[in-house]
């Protein structure tokens, strides 16, 4: 415990990555993107339009190009991410009601940007072509109701559970926080363990806990369990308390559905090293990738269900995406327990793990070398 690397992997990296993604995302949706526009028309309705699509929370125009090509190249720069293109004749068109065509271009190599910028662009030319004909409405001697009757016969309210600010911090920061404990602690313990082989301590570890290799290995492990076990109930008071992130459960229940999913990546590390007794590089490597690939399979980036049926079922060996499944059941639908029985019982699970390799840390313990 007095290495610089367990102390780093205990302490400061929990610490920096905890401030780390809640700073990034402390604004919680990005706002104000920069977008630019291209008006050729250059008409009071045309620079009205600019106006509306300024106003909105995701966009800002930055820039206004005389031609298609200059605000292609600022695009291929990367210093805007959309261009809003107006072609001339516009205005006379839409007057007219022969249906005129506008032009939004985003850079989809900054997906969510891009998403978000579009999203605006969509809405902006809805309301504004809305707003044209509820006018042409209104000259034909129409009322505001029957108006609006005709542009929109039915009203549609959208209600966004569970998390309705679209915060993007409380889905990832909740999600990607404990995953990433989770790889700490798989890879401190499966370093921890392997440090034994290296310097050969190994045998007289299990003599010094009674020939019993379970007493070793939670001599060994103890320690980092109730380290990264204190991180993460600090992690969910800061989370759920300071932050003021939506928890619909009590706190005290994240805190131990943390606890668990430690556990859980703990018991797996110890099966993987179990598997490849003697082995801590390669083990540190199968830890490193189960834990990367956990938070690609989580589902909280990208839904399982639209996985491959292969990569559907895979999913479930991760301690990562049952904690996900949890978490928006408890913390942010409020749903009993019950509803999530099934992630729960998978991570107790995770803990029956090191019993398959039992016997094999004994003859590990007696006979197995460090391999380089």
């Amino acid at each position: 415990m007095r290495q610089p690397l367990m102390v780093f992997c205990l302490l400061v990296a929990p610490s920096l990555t905890v401030v780390f993604f809640t700073t990034l995302m402390k604004d919680g949706l990005p706002t104000d993107l920069p977008v630019a526009v291209v008006d050729e028309d250059d008409t009071q309705v045309t620079r009205t339009f600019i106006r509306t699509v300024d106003a909105l929370q995701q966009t800002d125009i930055v820039a206004r190009y005389r031609t298609f090509t200059e605000a292609r190249e600022s695009m291929q720069r990367g210093d805007i991410y959309a261009v809003f293109y107006l072609p001339k004749g516009i205005t006379e068109e839409a007057i007219a009601g022969r249906q005129p065509q506008i032009s939004f271009y985003t850079n989809e190599c900054y997906y969510i940007p891009s998403a978000l910028v579009m999203k605006d662009l969509f809405l902006a030319s809805e309301l504004f072509g809305l707003a044209l004909t509820r006018e042409t409405l209104y000259a034909r001697g129409l009322t505001n109701e029957r108006a609006m009757g005709i542009i929109q016969p039915i009203v549609i309210e959208k209600h966004a559970t569970g998390n309705p600010w679209l915060n993007y911090s409380v889905l990832l920061s909740n999600v990607i926080l404990p995953g990433i404990l989770m790889i700490l602690v798989m890879l401190c313990s499966c370093y921890l363990i392997g440090m034994r082989w290296k310097r050969g301590e190994q045998e007289q570890l299990y003599h010094r806990a009674g020939d019993s290799q379970t007493v070793a290995l939670m001599g060994v492990l103890l320690p980092v369990t109730v380290c990264f076990s204190l991180i993460i109930i600090v992690t969910d008071i800061y989370l759920y308390r300071v932050l003021e992130f939506p928890c619909h459960c009590p706190v005290g229940m994240m805190m131990l559905w943390g606890i668990l999913g430690i556990l859980a990546s703990q018991s797996l590390a110890v099966f993987v090293y179990g598997l490849l007794a003697g082995q801590m590089r390669f083990a540190l490597s199968v830890c490193s990738l189960i834990g990367i690939v956990s938070i690609s399979m989580a589902g909280f980036s990208f839904p399982v269900s639209a996985m491959h049926p292969v990569l559907q079922a895979l999913s479930n060996v991760f301690p990562l995406r049952h904690y996900f499944l949890i978490y928006a059941n408890q913390a942010l639908n409020g749903y009993p327990v019950a509803y999530a029985w099934g992630s729960v019982v998978a991570l107790l699970s995770f803990l029956l793990l090191p019993l398959l390799v039992v016997r094999r840390y004994r003859w590990a313990f007696l006979h197995a070398n460090y391999v380089p």
